[in-house]
């Protein structure tokens, strides 16, 4: 049991710190530098909806860490 909600918080950890580094910030992010400035703009259409996205990602990635690590206190 504690060994899957250790894998389950690595991969939570993962999507967060994935989530978070590509977001666009004020000057831009890594978002922008590994699409090459409007790459993402042009494959997912309007880039303010993948920061949104990408923001709820981050929220939802960072509640289940939480929770992961409360349980893992539990066990």
């Amino acid at each position: 049991m504690t060994t899957v909600v250790m894998v389950l918080q690595m991969l939570c950890a993962i999507a967060l710190i994935i989530s978070i580094m590509l977001q666009s910030g004020k000057s831009g992010g890594l978002a922008s530098a590994i699409g090459g400035g409007g790459g993402a703009e042009s494959f997912f259409g309007k880039k303010k909806g993948i920061d949104q996205l990408l923001a709820k990602l981050s929220v939802g990635s960072a509640v289940l860490f939480f929770a992961l690590t409360l349980l893992l206190t539990i066990f």
